[in-house]
């Protein structure tokens, strides 16, 4: 089934780092999608983590990505999980399945990330509209490598939609009220 649950999910946003960003191309839109995730996921009670490929060198994450995440992982390997992200996935939702990832660099990080998480048993999905590289070519050939290695490609309102699962939910007008302000 490729259904995301939101009470079996967890979000990571991988490297959104300062001194990374200024060559991504189409940054701010990266960050603001991935930050809208991050806000719809807390008011789901959805676990927000985050990662930062070796912080002395790049810096933190941006702020805005840095303060919506519980915990942000700093690492050395490219893949997140040979660092102990899944142990910290774990530690934050027991038992969980279902990853949310999006990122930068799509093609390098998020990328390795994403295949050790699904090495590691993992569903994932991977938001393309809030994930980034520094030529669209590279974040184009990542989400294709991606989507053929199991993961799912979807958009931020794709994910959002579907933690929601119906406009019943108690949190739909809220989420909704963050969906339309993003604009």
């Amino acid at each position: 089934m490729n259904v995301i649950t939101a009470s079996n999910c967890v979000l990571v946003l991988v490297d959104y780092q300062g001194r990374l960003m200024p060559a991504i191309h189409d940054a701010e839109r990266a960050v603001a999608n991935a930050v809208l995730l991050a806000k719809a996921a807390h008011l789901l009670d959805i676990p927000v983590l985050g990662t930062e490929q070796n912080p002395p060198g790049l810096g933190p994450n941006d702020e805005r990505v840095r303060s919506a995440c519980a915990q942000t992982l700093a690492k050395t390997h490219f893949d997140a999980c040979q660092d102990g992200l899944v142990g910290l996935l774990d530690a934050a939702r027991p038992g969980f399945t279902q990853v949310v990832v999006a990122g930068c660099e799509a093609h390098v990080c998020m990328l390795q990330t994403v295949l050790g998480l699904l090495t590691a048993g993992k569903q994932v999905w991977v938001v393309e509209n809030a994930s980034g590289s520094r030529r669209p070519s590279d974040h184009a050939a990542a989400m294709h490598r991606l989507g053929g290695s199991g993961a799912t490609v979807v958009t931020h309102e794709m994910v959002i939609f579907e933690w929601l699962n119906d406009c019943k939910h108690p949190k739909f007008k809220d989420v909704l009220a963050l969906v339309k302000e993003a604009g």
